[in-house]
C-alpha cells in the first residue's frame, strides 16, 4: 500500500465540513443589522465629540466668568476703558479710510493719480483693464463687492490706454492685471484669470483668497486650500509668484476678446 493509500484509507467525503450559505433575504437583513449597528456606533462617537466640545466651551466660560467674578470695581472699568479705547481707535481708522475713498471701486483717470493713490494708502488694488475685454468686466463685479468688504485696502481701476508709461513700467501684457501694491511697492500680480481657477465663473471668495494669499486684505479663511463653494471641480489654483509679461501690445487672457 502506498503512503497515499494509507493517509486515503477510511476517508468518507461526508465527513467534510459543508459551508454554510444564506439565503438572499436572510443575508439581506443580516447586511441591514451590521450598517445599522454601524451607524449607531457613529451616531454615539459623534455624541460624545459633540459633549466634548460642549464641555470644553463651557469650561472656557467658567473660566472666564471666574476671572470677572474676582476682578474689583478698579480692574472692571480699566478693562472698560481699554475695550472702548480700542473701538475708538478702530472707528476712528474706518474714517480715515473712507475719507481717502476706502469702501468704493473707483476708475482713477491717469497714470499720475496712481501714484498718489498708493501713496495715500499702505494697500492698494488696482486693475488695469480695457474696456474692449470681457473679462475686466467679470472682474470689476467681483472689486465692487471686494471693496465694500475690506476697507483696509484700496480698489481702483485704470484704463492701460490712458496709462502708457506705467504699464510699460510695470510690464502689463495681459489683460486684465491686477497690481496688488503694499507700502508704495508692487507686491504681487494676478495676471488673467489664471489664479482664480482659469474659469470665466469663479467666485468673489476665490479672489479674495487670491488677495489674501499676497498679504493685501486682512483675510479670516484658510490661506492653505482655495474656497471650493460654489467652485467648478476641474477648476485649477495656482499661487503665483510676481509675474513679468514681455512682449509688445496687450494680449487678452479671454479667447473671446481681441
Amino acid at each position: 500500500m502506498t503512503s497515499l493509500q494509507v493517509h486515503t484509507q477510511g476517508f468518507k467525503p461526508s465527513q467534510l465540513s459543508k459551508p454554510e450559505f444564506r439565503s438572499g433575504k436572510e443575508g439581506i437583513s443580516l447586511g441591514i443589522m451590521a450598517g445599522s449597528q454601524s451607524m449607531e456606533i457613529l451616531s454615539k462617537v459623534l455624541e460624545n465629540q459633540m459633549m466634548e466640545t460642549a464641555k470644553m466651551v463651557e469650561e472656557q466660560l467658567d473660566s472666564e466668568l471666574c476671572k470677572l467674578e474676582k476682578m474689583d470695581d478698579d480692574e472692571l472699568e480699566k478693562l472698560k476703558e481699554r475695550r472702548l479705547e480700542a473701538l475708538k481707535k478702530a472707528q476712528k481708522q474706518k474714517q480715515e479710510w473712507l475719507s481717502k475713498g476706502h469702501g468704493e471701486y473707483m476708475e482713477i483717470p491717469s497714470e499720475k493719480d496712481f501714484f498718489q493713490e498708493v501713496k495715500d494708502s499702505k494697500n492698494v488694488v488696482c486693475h488695469f483693464y480695457k474696456d474692449s475685454t470681457f473679462r475686466c468686466k467679470i472682474m470689476d463685479k467681483h472689486l465692487t463687492i471686494l471693496a465694500k468688504k475690506h476697507l483696509e485696502t484700496k480698489f481702483i481701476k485704470l484704463n492701460v490706454e490712458k496709462a502708457p508709461f506705467l504699464t510699460e513700467r510695470l510690464r502689463v501684457k495681459v489683460i486684465p492685471t491686477l497690481a496688488l501694491v503694499k507700502d508704495g511697492k508692487t507686491k504681487d500680480y494676478v495676471v488673467g484669470f489664471t489664479d482664480l481657477g482659469n474659469t470665466d465663473e469663479f467666485t468673489t471668495e476665490i479672489l479674495e483668497w487670491r488677495l489674501g494669499c499676497s498679504e493685501i486684505i486682512n483675510y479670516s479663511g484658510n490661506l492653505m486650500e482655495p474656497p471650493i463653494q460654489g467652485q467648478k471641480p476641474k477648476s485649477k489654483f495656482t499661487k503665483v509668484e510676481k509675474k513679468t509679461i514681455r512682449g509688445r501690445g496687450y494680449e487678452s487672457d479671454s479667447d473671446d476678446d481681441n
